[in-house]
This record gives C-alpha cells, sequence and structure tokens, in this order.
C-alpha cells in the first residue's frame, strides 16, 4: 500500500477524508472552491453525467489553482428520487420535506470519481447504488431529525448511514463507501493503474 505520487483530495467532505485515511492513504487537501449551482443549472444529461461534470471540474479547479503535482482526485454526489435531482438541503424544514418525499420509496446516489494528472483526466469511474426507504411515520421522522440534528445538512440524503440514519431504510443495494460519497474500491485501482499506489 505504498504510495508512489503525491495525492490530492478536491474536497471538503470530511466523511471522504475519513475513508482515505481508514484505508491508509496519505493525501492532502485542497478545496476547488468550484460554482456547483451554476453547472448544475446549466446541465441538461443525466445524474450519471452530471456527477462526472462535477467531480471533473472540482479537480480541474485544484490544478488550476496551483495543484500541479501528483494526481488530483475529484469526487461527487448527486440524489435522484422519482426522475428529480436533490441538493443538500438548505435548513432542517426542506430536510424534513426531502425525506418525506424519499419515504416509503427506492431512491438513487449516484457517485462519481475522477483523476487528474498533469491538467489530464487519466482515469474515472460512475456507479449507482439503489436505496429504499422504510414508511415511517412523521413522529418517527420527527424525533430522528430532533437526534441527528443539523449534522443531516451535510448530506444530500439528509442521513448518516454510518450513524442514525440507518434507522431510515429498510435495503440497500450497493456498495457500502459509494453510499458514504466516494467509491474507494474503484479509486484504489485507479490509483494502481496510474502509478499512485503499488501494485
Amino acid at each position: 500500500m505504498r504510495l508512489t505520487k503525491k495525492l490530492t483530495l478536491a474536497s471538503q467532505s470530511k466523511i471522504r477524508a475519513a475513508i482515505l485515511n481508514g484505508a491508509g492513504l496519505a493525501f492532502n487537501v485542497h478545496v476547488s472552491g468550484v460554482d456547483e449551482a451554476t453547472l448544475k443549472a446549466a446541465h441538461k444529461g443525466t445524474a450519471e453525467s452530471l456527477a462526472g461534470v462535477l467531480a471533473s471540474a472540482k479537480a480541474r479547479a485544484v490544478f488550476d489553482d496551483g495543484q500541479s503535482d501528483g494526481l488530483i482526485i475529484g469526487a461527487d454526489q448527486i440524489l435522484e428520487c422519482d426522475g428529480v435531482l436533490y441538493d443538500k438541503p438548505r435548513n432542517m424544514d426542506e430536510a424534513r420535506a426531502n425525506l418525506l418525499q424519499f419515504r416509503g420509496k427506492s431512491h438513487y446516489l449516484v457517485g462519481a470519481v475522477v483523476l487528474l494528472e498533469n491538467g489530464e483526466q487519466v482515469w474515472s469511474h460512475c456507479g449507482r447504488v439503489t436505496l429504499t426507504m422504510r414508511d415511517f411515520s412523521e413522529p418517527f421522522l420527527d424525533a430522528y431529525l430532533a437526534q441527528a440534528g443539523e449534522a443531516v445538512l451535510s448530506s444530500v440524503g439528509c442521513y448518516q448511514l454510518e450513524g442514525l440514519g440507518a434507522h431510515l431504510f429498510s435495503d440497500i443495494d450497493g456498495d457500502y463507501f459509494s453510499i458514504l460519497g466516494l467509491p474507494l474500491l474503484p479509486l484504489l485501482d485507479g490509483l494502481r493503474a496510474h502509478g499512485g499506489l503499488s501494485a
């Protein structure tokens, strides 16, 4: 598990950093500052293509900001439910409304991750995970939000599956790391393929 190139994570996500730390990878963090709202408003394609555009834009912005050596990791995640794409909730009222929309249904987390080297995108991956929420009661939802607090605002789905959010679900089909926001196993393959990690 020896790193052979400098790694930079183009994200301020604490959970993405924790995933990389847990895998024993040394890396720097450089926040991209990408205007995601503008890119989302201009995008007319699928959730997969949007996630890829955002992940690439984050990595590119970090490269353009002077982080030009080694490999830059860009990642993004989009939530899709009933054909609608969701952003992170702006407040607790919006989080509650979103969870009521997801209740009793399956929704999808679409995650993209890219590697940029010398200004060129050398690798990318995009995957989709299906999550099915229980048909929970509104009193349960209110109790969940009261206990979880504003931490839910950091998640596009208004939950943290590694914590209290597990109580919201009846079924999950897909990769755990991808749900958290970083498809780790494909990323490790990508790093090995492009010289960032010893085989």
